[in-house]
């Protein structure tokens, strides 16, 4: 995965720590917040970079066909 997949997954991971140490209620749900955003975040970035692979290997497919026929 990318650097910025890692980088969200990280953010959502310390969140979720800072959640599970707070004391305070507003703190623990501000962390909680966080955290569901990171992880969107990194689900999201997740998503792109496998988009982005699947159409590179259809690409890398059709030049292939393309190759093998001649042109």
């Amino acid at each position: 995965m990318s650097q910025t997949y890692d980088f969200y997954a990280a953010r959502a991971r310390e969140a979720r720590a800072a959640a599970e140490e707070a004391t305070l209620d507003n703190v623990r749900q501000r962390e909680m917040r966080a955290a569901a955003t990171w992880t969107e975040l990194a689900d999201q970035a997740r998503r792109v970079a496998e988009g982005r692979a699947k159409v590179e290997r259809e690409k890398a497919a059709a030049r292939d066909a393309l190759a093998a026929q001649g042109g």
